[in-house]
């Protein structure tokens, strides 16, 4: 079968995903068409969880790269290793994906070192291949192999972006936290809660997410919000879930720790 072919994977394998708007299209034919993507959102919101849901849509494997300060071209390609034997080539993920033919994902791309993303422009062009300078194979990426980055665009400064060279070899999506109404649908299917109770989660966040910018580095996001609902799920009291799951992770700063569990009291009893 053509891996250009749209596949479905069995609904019980697939995990599950709210669409926001027009993503998953947009995706499909990213994929398609051999496109590589970039995806833009703040922390919490979706972004990893979309891919989850994509590679098992289309039955592809999935690769996934948390990208971070010293990660180095060769985490992802890989390098000679010295084992009983004696030395011996192991692959990196971006490796894997390629002969696989499989989806890879760096999320958080511009945590990684800025020599890191020179390996990728070669397999976001129209050669999509990857050179390995250490064995001296070219790999050609198959028709199934699919390149995905992201990062928040709120961390963004002059020594942590993505160079604009590097940002137009993709298409790119931007993703927010959902709207009301869908945050709430993602609560009770991820953590099995009430309507009302969903409501109320909600409201806290929207709440505390006017915060941003002043008080706080960072929104609350759905996936706290989905913290908060599991442990409540589960028997834990809802006043102080929410302060484990969604204010304590928040901010360090006591002061402003006490002022965001008055919006709490407001909405949920001791």
């Amino acid at each position: 079968m053509s891996t250009k072919t749209k596949l479905q994977a069995k609904p019980n394998e697939i995990p599950f995903y709210q669409p926001q708007g027009d993503e998953i299209r947009l995706f499909e034919h990213a994929w398609n068409n051999q496109l590589p993507l970039l995806i833009k959102g703040p922390t919490g919101c979706g972004k990893t969880r979309f891919i989850q849901h994509m590679a098992a849509r289309l039955e592809r494997p999935l690769y996934t790269v948390s990208c971070h300060d010293d990660l180095t071209a060769a985490d992802l390609v890989g390098r000679h290793l010295i084992g009983d034997n004696g030395t011996y080539w192991c692959d990196g993920p971006l490796t894997r994906a390629v002969r696989e033919g499989a989806i890879c994902y760096l999320d958080e791309v511009v945590e990684a070192r800025k020599d890191t993303t020179v390996v990728l422009h070669p397999l976001t062009d129209d050669r999509r291949i990857l050179p390995i300078e250490r064995t001296g194979e070219t790999l050609r990426a198959p028709d199934g192999f699919m390149l995905v980055i992201s990062y928040n665009p709120g961390y963004q400064n002059l020594l942590k972006s993505l160079k604009p060279s590097t940002r137009q070899r993709f298409i790119g999506m931007t993703f927010d936290f959902p709207d009301r109404q869908l945050e709430e649908t993602i609560l009770r299917e991820e953590a099995g809660i009430d309507a009302d109770l969903a409501a109320q989660l909600v409201r806290l966040a929207e709440s505390l997410r006017i915060l941003k910018n002043h008080d706080l580095e960072e929104a609350a996001s759905t996936r706290l919000l989905v913290y908060a609902a599991t442990l409540i799920n589960s028997g834990y009291p809802a006043h102080a879930a929410c302060r484990a799951a969604i204010i304590e992770p928040l901010t360090d700063d006591a002061e402003t720790l006490s002022a965001l569990m008055e919006v709490v009291d407001a909405l949920f009893d001791k």
